[in-house]
């Protein structure tokens, strides 16, 4: 690594009202070399603690984590514009996330006996590898960390976290909770860095495993560099989801959860409900009452107690959807609600919605990352379930439908995505796996499964010659 002294500086922005709230500089070359040496130090003793000691440190995290929760939670809403409800919601789930794996760790990370060919006994055994360099996104400040994070210090493994520049603030803070908390020096870092330097940390010999949660483009990107360097990657991607209203559907059901899972998080979640895919027979319906529920929705100050939808998080991402809204309408989607810049600060954007959806608009074809829902008939449950998977993604979905034991079977048997939802919509849950296939990605968090995502599986042989 060179010996950059050099310091840059950056702004993190408001979304509510566009004006700055703090400058950080990034680190020279120099110091993330440090970091990267103190990591590693960290690491040769924090793999040695047993799963059991490592558990206290992460119930304490958790713990830790609630008595911060105001001020966490107010960070997260100045910095990315999320209801401050969402923002405590967010904090809930990351205690849940820590309770959770100090609780199942043990179990997850069990020796196994097997029998051998010849008589003799094998053992299989879980080893951390090292450092776990995480690349996060902006709209979930904490809950994007703690996903990865806590999974492999439950592993033996240590972090560095590259988070998104906007929420740096919201990185520094999870580190002074993480320190209070007592876990041990160096084996969480917060790297403010460029992308040129991400990439020499992914190169870096000290540097075992790769993971990202982004857009296709960055995961294309970095898995090449992580694939290049022979390094283990996890990538949770974009999406553009699709949730089936059946001839069976109780559509008000469908509407009202519907409704929350398009604007949720003000829309910026990879995981929500984009495209709404309904049969001929209640399209008409649906549609009137979506568009109804979507046109009602209260846009404002996302600390107010009553707003339903705020900011988006930068002003290129609401320049980005409007263009993809517009572009929509130009190849033959209507507009049903929204779809107008908003006067004044901050970066609002309205409850949209698109019908007439097709193949070849941006609103059929790429992920709309904002309030913005599409609408699309099909002719019955089957095409619907077509379209559905007619994606490049295949994160989420979900499916509206009175007979639970037809839908889960389409969803088992059908539904060419990573998770579904039942008459409901998608939010992370600690006991269930995360994650997508197709271009949402590969690899799994949550549910246990993201713990050994970065492990050494080992192959203990004994003879009995």
């Amino acid at each position: 690594m060179s010996t950059t002294t050099k310091r840059t500086t950056f702004k993190t922005i408001d979304p509510t009202t566009g004006k700055e709230l703090t400058t950080y500089s990034y680190m020279t070359d120099d110091e993330v070399e440090q970091y990267i040496q103190q990591s590693h130090k960290a690491f040769l003793q924090w793999r040695t603690k047993s799963v059991e000691e490592r558990g206290k440190v992460i119930e304490n995290i958790g713990k830790e984590l609630q008595n911060y929760k105001a001020d966490l939670a107010e960070l997260m809403t100045k910095e990315m514009g999320k209801l401050l409800k969402q923002s405590k919601q967010e904090v809930d789930l990351c205690t849940a996330i820590c309770d959770y794996s100090a609780a199942n760790a043990p179990k997850v990370f069990q020796k196994e006996e097997r029998e051998l060919s010849n008589g003799g006994k094998g053992i299989v055994t879980y080893s951390p590898i090292g450092i776990i360099y995480g690349i996060m996104p902006w709209n979930y400040p904490s809950y994007q960390v703690i996903r990865y994070t806590i999974a492999n210090l439950m592993a033996g493994n240590s972090i560095l976290l590259k988070h998104a520049s906007n929420v740096t603030g919201t990185a520094l803070l999870l580190k002074s909770i993480f320190d209070t908390a007592g876990l041990p020096d160096g084996l969480f870092n917060v790297m403010v860095i460029d992308h040129d330097q991400s990439n020499t940390i992914i190169e870096h010999e000290l540097v075992r495993g790769v993971t990202l949660t982004g857009s296709s483009g960055a995961g294309e990107k970095v898995g090449e560099l992580a694939g290049k360097n022979l390094k283990k990657s996890v990538l949770e991607l974009g999406s553009n989801d699709a949730y089936l209203i059946l001839d069976d559907a109780d559509i008000a059901t469908a509407v009202e959860k519907s409704v929350k899972g398009r604007i949720y998080n003000n829309g910026e979640t990879c995981i929500a409900a984009k495209r709404f895919i309904a049969t001929e027979k209640v399209y008409d319906k649906f549609k009137q009452e979506f568009v109804k529920a979507m046109k009602a929705l209260t846009i404002g100050d996302p600390t107010a107690e009553d707003t339903e939808l705020g900011p988006m998080a930068r002003k290129d991402l609401r320049e980005t959807i409007h263009e993809q809204v517009l572009k929509s309408i130009e190849k033959g989607a209507r507009l049903l609600c929204g779809g107008e810049l908003m006067d004044g600060d901050g970066y609002y954007y309205p409850a949209t919605v698109l019908d007439q959806v097709s193949p070849g608009q941006p609103a059929y074809d790429e992920e709309l990352f904002g309030p913005v829902a599409c609408l699309i008939k099909a002719k019955d449950d089957e095409d619907a379930m077509r379209i559905a998977n007619d994606s490049r993604f295949g994160l989420g979905g979900g499916i509206f439908s009175k007979d639970v034991d037809k839908a889960v079977k389409l969803a088992e048997q059908h539904f060419d995505t990573g998770m579904i939802f039942i008459n409901s919509f998608g939010l992370a849950e600690p006991a269930m796996p995360f994650g997508g296939v197709k271009d949402s990605g590969y690899g799994r968090e949550h549910g246990g499964f993201g713990m050994k995502e970065f492990v050494n599986v080992k192959s203990i042989m004994i003879s009995e010659d």
